[in-house]
Order: C-alpha cells, then sequence, then structure tokens
C-alpha cells in the first residue's frame, strides 16, 4: 500500500531524515514505486513538488532532503498504484484552493465503489486524474466549501473536525480510509486500516510522533527534522515508524488534529 507521512511544527522545520526514509521506502525494487509527492506550505500556499517515478530513485528527494523550503506544516506520498495510471494527474498529494488557501490531501487505501456512492458525489470539484483518492479528497471538499465560504477566517476546529468526522466515516464503509488533510491552518490525520508485515490488512493505519525540544542556540537534529533555533514542539505523522522514537499508533477510526507541532482536538470512531 501507499505511504504517508506529515509534519506539523511550531517554527520552520525541514523534514531531512524522515523524508529521506519514506523515500527509501520507494524504491525501485519496491512495492510503493509508482510515483512520490510532497507539499510544503508558507502561509496559505504551497510548494508542491510530485514525481510519477519511484521515490528511492529520484534527484530531487535527495535535493529536498537539505534544501526543501522552511515550513511549519507538510504533507508527502508515496504511491503503489492500484487505480490509475502511473502518471502525474494520479499522483499524490493532490492540492486545490478554496477560499483563498491552497488545501492538501494524501489518501493511503481502496475505495471500491466511490464513484457511486450518494454521500460522496460530486459538483464544485472534479478529479485531474482516475484515481478514488482524487474523488475522496474532491468530495471532501464539496463538504468543506459552504463552510469556507461563508467565514471571514479559518472556521472553527471543531466545526471542521466534524465535517472531517462524517466524510472519514462513509470512506471507512468503502475500505481502508488513512488520510492526511491539511487546510493551512491544522493538519486533520485519520488512522484506519492498511496491510500490515504480516501481510493482514488491519489496524493500525497511521502512527503520531509528539517532540518537545527546550530553545537551542543553534539548528538541531531531532526525530528526522532539522528545526531552528527556538524549536518547542513538533508532531509527525507516517504509516509506519520512520525512527527509533515512541511513536503511538492510531486506533481505527481515530482522527487527530494537528495545529503548530500540538494537538489540538481529535476524535474516536
Amino acid at each position: 500500500m501507499c505511504e504517508l507521512l506529515a509534519l506539523s511544527c511550531s517554527r520552520k522545520a525541514r523534514m531531512t531524515f524522515a523524508l529521506g526514509v519514506l523515500a527509501a521506502h520507494g524504491a525501485a525494487s519496491g512495492r510503493t514505486r509508482d510515483g512520490w509527492g510532497a507539499a510544503f506550505y508558507d502561509d496559505n500556499d504551497v510548494a508542491l513538488f510530485r514525481e510519477p517515478a519511484a521515490a528511492g530513485d529520484s534527484p530531487l528527494i535527495r535535493f529536498l532532503q537539505t534544501q526543501a523550503p522552511g515550513t511549519k506544516l507538510a504533507i508527502s506520498h508515496i504511491r503503489r498504484a492500484t487505480r490509475g495510471a502511473v502518471s502525474l494527474p494520479n499522483t499524490q498529494p493532490f492540492a486545490r484552493e478554496v477560499a483563498g488557501r491552497m488545501h492538501v490531501f494524501a489518501h493511503n487505501g481502496d475505495l471500491p465503489g466511490i464513484e457511486q456512492s450518494a454521500t460522496l458525489a460530486l459538483d464544485r470539484y472534479r478529479p485531474i486524474g482516475t484515481t478514488d483518492s482524487e474523488h475522496a479528497f474532491c468530495a471532501l471538499l464539496e463538504r468543506m466549501h459552504g463552510l469556507w465560504a461563508s467565514a471571514s477566517a479559518s472556521p472553527p476546529v471543531e466545526m471542521r473536525l466534524a465535517v472531517v468526522a462524517g466524510f472519514a466515516a462513509d470512506l471507512r464503509r468503502l475500505g481502508p480510509a488513512n488520510f492526511l488533510y491539511a487546510d493551512g491552518d491544522a493538519l486533520f490525520a485519520h488512522g484506519h486500516r492498511r496491510i500490515q508485515s504480516t501481510g493482514v490488512v488491519e489496524p493500525p493505519g497511521l502512527h503520531l510522533l509528539l517532540r518537545q525540544c527546550p530553545d537551542a542556540d543553534e539548528s538541531i537534529h531531532a526525530s528526522g527534522l532539522s528545526v531552528a533555533p527556538g524549536f518547542r514542539e513538533a508532531s509527525l505523522i507516517a504509516s509506519v515508524p520512520l525512527t527509533d522514537d515512541k511513536w503511538r499508533p492510531l486506533v481505527e477510526g481515530e482522527i487527530v488534529v494537528v495545529s503548530a507541532g500540538r494537538v489540538v482536538a481529535g476524535r474516536m470512531p
């Protein structure tokens, strides 16, 4: 299955080692070799890098390990194609503008029948590619549109979480539905089920790592991050633990909301 990685931090950081470890899982000889992408937020906009090729062999990945823009919020994905050709339009993460800010989405799983689902129908937003994952993203934006269009600032986190929770429940009825969704203000992570090393599809679908570090006079490296001086809090979310730290597996159907490196809300199924 595909793999996901996200960062939320109180100060700008680079995903250095963690991004490299994720890319190694996307080697040309492996199972997740069909593309990769990474979205780095800068306020309400994103720098988006994607290739429909193996991450492990990518010179661009090696460049980003040292030269990626510093960011407080990032989402990355490596792909194993199950729906849709190996092509740029089918490469995640996906990004769309809503209410003057970029929204980013990446999914790990399989959602058969999503095109026929009445609760996941499309109107304003349409897929560019042919994946079930992008259809899911467009369906989520359909639900989010009114919330953002009627707000002069970011809608309350609990209102956004309620929309994401309803959306996640509908996805779980179709199949494995691990996803990361960001709106520039907060990161929403939903853990479900994925293929484990045993070959069985079961929880956990995502793991969470929280880090707190004191102020530093110089840049420091922690849990795969290169962090600017004054670093305090960071959260990493990944399909599988990428370091030797104590990552917490998400409960099946759990959603966590992270902002500026801190978990600010959550919901159990």
